[in-house]
């Protein structure tokens, strides 16, 4: 991405997330509604943002046709807040990554939990923290 994709993206982001925490008053738009990122095609003529919403699918697909019902609004602030000839056409895109990294992690968790069990239900079972047979500390 080049320095001004980038100059351009850090704007979409600001704007468009303070519109979403403070201006939105729509209630399809959840308030767990964080931007992750956001990337200019090379002509500057589209924005593609990606949105993270924690919630159920329903709330996910609720908040992204919130968001284009309120792109016309939205379009209108970044025009303002960017000094070029044509602000680039915002689209909306769910990004699960958190969403796939929280549920990784739930996953380890419980697969640790499950080894832990397994470990005290059978004392023959080597512990992780216990040194290998014919080594001292």
């Amino acid at each position: 991405m080049s320095r001004r994709q980038e100059k351009v993206a850090s704007v979409v982001r600001r704007v468009v997330g303070e519109a979403i925490a403070q201006q939105l008053h729509d209630p399809r738009i959840s308030p767990m509604t964080s931007i992750t990122r956001v990337e200019i095609s090379g002509d500057l003529q589209f924005a593609t943002v990606w949105v993270s919403v924690m919630g159920s699918e329903g709330e996910q697909r609720t908040t992204i046709a919130g968001l284009q019902h309120a792109q016309g609004r939205l379009q209108s602030l970044l025009s303002r807040a960017l000094a070029i000839r044509q602000c680039p056409a915002l689209r909306f895109k769910l990004d699960q990554s958190i969403k796939r990294g929280f549920e990784t992690l739930r996953l380890i968790d419980q697969a640790m939990a499950e080894l832990d069990q397994r470990q005290s239900d059978d004392p023959q079972a080597p512990h992780s923290d216990s040194q290998p047979p014919g080594e001292s500390a």
